[in-house]
């Protein structure tokens, strides 16, 4: 039997647990809370400075004085450890910088779920949590367990009209936000080659949004043209490789789709939404603000005006993004049709900067997420689209189909949403010291404490973190989480973004365990980096009902749900011993 490509670079089966040195690991703004955990792991001077890649993008330029320092306190902490790959403010957004970089072959990770985009350079990239980075930057390697693969055909090409973004998508709609967890996407087919780098990058970039550890495309002469380089480093799978799931996709009859609220696989056709009033649109972030986004953009917007009711902001990815846009007209023709033009920053789609939407506000954006709050109001509504979408849907300021002959198409594929977004303040969640969310699906670290704290708050201060947990989702949990509480929930617990809050306040709060029918990946290690127990069990979920005694054994392996057990499977060696040593700062500081 042949090797997928992840086998290939790991050199080991699916679901092997293997420890490896990254090429490079890729930190932004919260590098200043990752030194705090470094110093914890008793480092000072990081064991290889030439793996790091450090990017203030996330509150470029900050827009306080305590952002500003931790800001001043990056530049000084890489200038001592000698990191000479470090993109200061207005650079760019990690992701697109990370171009620069990325070679066939490499391993990278970043503290960010979408580190995944560097999988269009034929790259094994996937994102890990702050603690883990700080780790590998005091021993330069770190864990991972082998995924599973699922290799996705393409073929045929794009209507006009239709782009990457409706590829993404359209893949998101059909297998859910969890529908690729914890494997890893390798796109194949004669449909790859019709693909730009920049339109891969957008399709690897929302691999976090199903659930992926990475997403890959193969070492070809689209690759080679685009990097000048001879493809001799590229690795791609054998023939013979064992896939877990394979799908094929006609590009030919992908039609324009979106996301609608609140989450990202809740996914329609353009036809079945437009008509739906606007008053804000976004063009750019990590996912869509590459030169060919911005041209797209602009070849609708030109000669024409965003009429007065509706706001349009354009983040360009990067300055040499920005700059060349400039030299071609772009950002005129943008300005000129009525567009705000933001620096290159992740603030808008994270909504800790500029553009953040009043109550009651309709977004449609480029961006990748599209949970409640995201953009920093929990009252707007944020809809998720392609460059052209996004652009025409503005100057007509309703949700627009962007092909010249609009068709009436329905999306043939439906994900069933939570029922439950937030919990009424008249509803007590907590009987028997256990939290009992079993009918919340994709409980995101949006809900579990606020991207727009992410940080004002570091990681590393736990007593900062604790007042916020939850609230917005559930207002009670902070106040009446007590030590040795238990958290039950149901699928694809702890999706979004690589937020490691939850799993810091959490296991300071002594919470014993969290249960649930399945777990975004990044999620799941850092509850092991933070000594957190979270058991993946559908069958105990589906079994407990509101006020069920629950006991847990690890010692024998069991839960017990009043009088009837459920075997728990054992956690590798080398993660139990993170769990021992009530997580990786102490297994680490302790030797």
């Amino acid at each position: 039997m042949g090797q997928t490509f992840v086998e290939k670079i790991f050199n080991a089966k699916a679901g092997s647990i293997v420890f490896h040195k990254p090429d490079l690991i890729l930190t932004h703004d919260n590098t200043a809370s990752i030194k705090g955990t470094f110093a914890q792991m008793g480092g000072k001077f990081v064991s290889n400075p030439n793996q790091m890649l450090v990017v203030l993008d996330h509150n470029a330029p900050p827009t306080n004085a305590k952002l500003a320092n931790q800001y001043q306190n990056i530049r000084n902490f890489v200038s001592e450890q000698k990191v000479n790959k470090f993109y200061d403010v207005g650079n760019g957004i990690c992701h697109q910088l990370m171009a620069n970089h990325a070679r066939p072959g490499m391993l990278i990770v970043g503290s960010d779920s979408h580190t995944c985009t560097a999988g269009a350079f034929n790259v094994m990239a996937a994102g890990i949590d702050r603690t883990e980075s700080a780790g590998i930057w005091k021993r330069g390697e770190t864990w991972f367990r082998v995924p599973e693969t699922m290799k996705i055909t393409l073929s045929g090409i794009l209507n006009e009209g239709v782009y990457a973004k409706d590829i993404s998508l359209w893949i998101i709609g059909m297998i859910g936000s969890d529908g690729a967890n914890y494997m890893s996407i390798e796109y194949h087919g004669e449909g790859v080659k019709t693909l730009s780098v920049s339109e891969r990058m957008t399709i690897a970039n929302l691999a976090s949004e199903m659930g992926a550890k990475n997403a890959v495309f193969p070492p070809d002469e689209v690759l080679s043209d685009y990097l000048g380089l001879q493809m001799k480093d590229g690795v791609w799978a054998d023939a013979d490789a064992n896939y877990t799931k394979t799908i094929d996709i006609d590009l030919s009859e992908i039609y324009p789709v979106v996301a609608v609220p609140h989450h990202v696989d809740n996914v329609k056709a353009v036809a079945e939404v437009k008509g739906i009033k606007i008053q804000q649109a976004l063009i750019g972030t990590c996912t869509n603000g590459r030169l060919e986004d911005l041209r797209i953009a602009a070849k609708i917007l030109k000669d024409r005006t965003i009429p007065p009711h509706v706001q349009l902001l354009v983040a360009p990815a990067s300055k040499d993004i920005y700059l060349q846009a400039i030299s071609e007209g772009i950002i005129s023709t943008l300005i000129k049709a009525g567009a705000n033009i933001l620096g290159s920053s992740c603030g808008p789609c994270l909504g800790t900067g500029q553009g953040i939407p009043a109550d009651g506000t309709t977004v449609i954006s480029t961006a990748n997420r599209n949970f409640k709050g995201r953009m920093g109001n929990k009252e707007a509504q944020i809809y998720l689209a392609s460059p052209a979408c996004v652009a025409l849907s503005a100057i007509k300021g309703e949700i627009t189909d962007p092909r010249e002959k609009p068709q009436d198409e329905c999306f043939s594929f439906s994900k069933e949403q939570s029922s439950t977004i937030e919990i009424d303040a008249n509803d007590n969640r907590k009987k028997n010291g256990v939290w009992n969310y079993a009918d919340v699906d994709n409980l995101n670290t949006d809900q579990m404490f606020a991207g727009n704290l992410t940080y004002d708050i570091l990681s590393s201060d736990v007593p900062s973190i604790m007042p916020h947990l939850f609230k917005g989702f559930d207002d009670k949990f902070t106040d009446q989480l007590t030590e040795g509480d238990i958290i039950i929930a149901g699928e694809n617990f702890g999706c979004g973004s690589s937020r490691e809050h939850p799993a810091v306040g959490l296991a300071h709060a002594g919470v014993k365990a969290i249960i649930v029918k399945s777990v975004n990946r990044i999620f799941y290690r850092s509850c092991i980096n933070q000594g957190l127990l979270l058991i993946v069990n559908k069958a105990i979920v589906d079994a407990y009902r509101a006020g069920d005694e629950v006991e847990a054994n690890f010692l024998n392996g069991s839960i017990n749900i009043n009088s009837k057990a459920f075997n728990i499977p054992p956690l590798p060696d080398k993660l139990m011993k993170i769990i021992e040593h009530k997580g990786l700062v102490n297994a680490i500081a302790n030797g």
